[in-house]
């Protein structure tokens, strides 16, 4: 286990290797690549088509799209490398220090929207960015079910927590708790989904948790850490790697359990609802639609994570007793899936 310490500490391998770009982009392909060809070959039906795109002020990218697939309804896997002088105030006001040095970010991103009701959206997002001596990592992946199989919520965070315990014990309770703070809809006074991991600005200083609500469960609980022992660049590239490397494992298990169950009108108009939610979370706060629109990104790839289809209802309400209230009452607040066990009645 890492050693911990109670006060504030420089990283003795703060700056990042002569070769720190290449190996994530490579990385970040490599993701991008691997993704695609389970996702094709999932979906049986239809295939990616790439775009690559030139950005005027420097770098550029792969834009993957699947659409009207056996599965997928659309699923958008981007990988983008952007680099330029003029740094976007999204990174200034977090980041101050970078000020006066040019710029370096690369990630790879996917949203997918399936055809059933019952297989949940998916999010993924790993990135990198580099300014002079600053760096970081940050990302994460959530899940978005439309209908409550707490089968698959535990799933998938119990994936997401093996992944991350790998590299140190306590990732995944501050980032699943930073996670549940990060994809919340202020507006609806609701999460986005039941959540998995997120984290940002790791640079392997300091304390774990580096997000805006200081009174919050995530930086309760890194509190109680204290500051973490300095750890290097590669240990947190190693720990990006190990968490990319859960995605499929977490993901594609579910999408086949639930990929032949039969549905009607009721349930698809009840997804399409949902994915409005998907549509204001990302347009209003997603910070990666932020920080691509700063920086005169591909507005296509950018916004490649909405839905091709969705609907508005005005002040919808559950009715009571049914799966669309247990999704409202109990999957869209947070909750410790990995502690999940099933019921007697389940089991039988």
């Amino acid at each position: 286990m890492t050693a911990l310490k109670t006060d504030a500490t420089t990283n003795v391998n703060s700056l990042p290797p002569a070769e720190s770009r290449d190996r994530v982009k490579q990385l970040m392909q490599h993701l991008q690549d691997k993704i695609c060809d389970a996702l094709e070959e999932l979906d049986g039906v239809s295939s990616f088509r790439e775009d690559a795109w030139e950005r005027e002020e420097g770098g550029g990218g792969r834009s993957r799209v699947l659409s009207e697939g056996g599965v997928f309804e659309q699923a958008g896997v981007n990988f983008s490398e952007v680099w330029g002088e003029q740094l976007p105030p999204s990174i200034l006001a977090q980041r101050p220090e970078a000020k006066g040095h040019g710029f370096f970010a690369t990630g790879t991103s996917l949203v997918l929207h399936p055809r059933s009701p019952y297989i949940p959206t998916v999010h993924l997002n790993y990135r990198y960015f580099e300014a002079g001596p600053v760096w970081w990592f940050g990302g994460g992946v959530d899940l978005t079910p439309y209908y409550p199989f707490a089968e698959d919520a535990a799933h998938f965070h119990r994936t997401l927590k093996a992944g991350c315990d790998a590299h140190h014990p306590e990732y995944y309770s501050v980032f699943k708790h930073w996670c549940d703070e990060y994809f919340y809809l202020k507006h609806r006074q609701e999460m986005r989904g039941v959540g998995g991991i997120f984290f940002d600005y790791q640079d392997g200083t300091g304390a774990l948790y580096r997000g805006p609500h200081p009174d919050g469960p995530a930086a309760a609980y890194s509190n109680k850490l204290g500051v973490l022992e300095p750890r290097s660049w590669e240990e947190i590239f190693a720990f990006v790697q190990g968490c990319s490397e859960t995605f499929l494992p977490a993901y594609l298990p579910i999408a086949k359990r639930r990929r032949d169950m039969s549905y009607g009108d009721r349930e698809r108009n009840f997804q399409l609802y949902r994915r409005g939610r998907y549509v204001e979370f990302n347009l209003v706060y997603d910070r990666g639609t932020i920080f691509g629109l700063q920086t005169n990104g591909r507005t296509e790839s950018i916004l490649m994570s909405l839905p091709p289809l969705v609907r508005w209802q005005y002040s919808y309400h559950p009715e009571p007793n049914t799966p669309e209230a247990e999704l409202y009452e109990i999957f869209l607040k947070p909750q410790e899936w990995v502690k999940w066990k099933p019921s007697t009645s389940e089991n039988i």
